[in-house]
């Protein structure tokens, strides 16, 4: 599901989207403060292209690394965007796109995960695992949370 906050002009926003992928690659949240690129007609398939990336960044990483990462990759940077991602032991794949000059959000990305998924998803007795957010309070937490940082303003 996605989610688009249309209040921000978007040169107001350096941070510009979140996913939320389960172990097999499904999409289960997605935010947008900012679109990345041209509008897309078909958002499934820019979620699986964006999974299947981090899936074979990370596989490549764990590969070329001569010996095993303890922690993997946490961010890489293009001219357009840098990616920061975070995976939970039991397979969740966070995600953050921000502007190139950011710091790492790795930090973020854990109070994501700690402090509005598993308080507002995973204790939700309405929210079945596996299954998309549709958590009106994540949501609103999330976005509250991301325009606090200081990587959000320009």
């Amino acid at each position: 599901h996605t989610h688009t906050n249309t209040h921000i002009r978007s040169h107001h926003s350096m941070i510009f989207t979140f996913h939320l992928f389960d172990r097999k690659g499904a999409c289960l949240f997605r935010y947008e403060w900012r679109r990345l690129g041209k509008p897309s007609s078909n958002v499934d398939e820019d979620n699986k292209l964006l999974y299947g990336m981090l899936y074979s960044t990370r596989l490549l990483v764990t590969r070329m690394s001569p010996k095993p990462p303890k922690i993997g990759f946490q961010s890489f940077k293009t001219k357009n965007y840098k990616l920061h991602y975070f995976e939970t032991p039991s397979g969740l794949r966070f995600v953050l796109t921000s502007d190139p000059q950011t710091p790492t959000l790795n930090a973020e990305l854990r109070t994501i995960y700690s402090q509005m998924y598993v308080e507002h998803v995973v204790l939700n007795p309405l929210n079945a695992p596996s299954q998309s957010v549709e958590s009106d309070l994540f949501k609103e937490k999330l976005d509250a949370y991301v325009r606090s940082l200081p990587a959000f303003k320009t």
